[in-house]
């Protein structure tokens, strides 16, 4: 059996330019203007054995409600039934934290103790004063036993080397 590292988050929170930042992979996952154009699941390989899920971002996508029902089971059967998942990063917009979505992974992790990463992601968009107090303050509200959190700017490179390092404890090491 392998190990998968999923990346979950919202459209429009910069999902794919965080795949591409910490793979040093410039259109590994594509990105785009506008929001939700990731709607499927998108694998990409390290190797025979382990691999990045890339998921359908949630939200703000205009999309009609059977696609966002088919996204949600989608979602529901790959989190139930991936025996190799190892951890998800959440990808969270610093500006905008803790939407309904974020909620519902967050709490689904911890019911299935499963390893989360947050990332606050746009992290450059506030001051660092600003964006440590908002960090603190969404890990107050965040309960999860098994869970890590930092800041992140995919266009600015910040926090991309302890990302790294949380991808490759979950896929090289056991």
């Amino acid at each position: 059996m392998g190990k998968e590292v999923a990346f979950a988050g919202r459209s429009n929170v910069g999902k794919s330019s965080v795949i591409n930042k910490i793979t040093s992979r410039r259109n590994l996952a594509r990105t785009s203007k506008s929001p939700g154009r990731t709607r499927e699941l998108n694998y990409f390989s390290y190797d025979e054995k382990r691999h990045i899920v890339d998921l359908p971002g949630y939200g703000f996508a205009k999309v009609d409600v059977s696609t966002r029902n088919t996204w949600k089971k989608l979602l529901d059967h790959y989190l139930q039934e991936r025996a190799c998942l190892r951890g998800i990063f959440l990808i969270i917009d610093i500006r905008h934290p803790l939407k309904s979505f974020d909620q519902l992974m967050l709490k689904y992790c911890e019911a299935n103790n499963l390893a989360l990463h947050v990332l606050l992601n746009k992290s450059d968009k506030l001051s660092k004063n600003d964006a440590k107090k908002m960090m603190i303050e969404i890990h107050s509200e965040i309960k999860a036993i098994n869970l890590s959190i930092q800041l992140f700017s995919a266009s600015k490179g910040v926090g991309v080397d302890e990302a790294r390092l949380k991808l490759a404890e979950w896929l090289f090491f056991d």
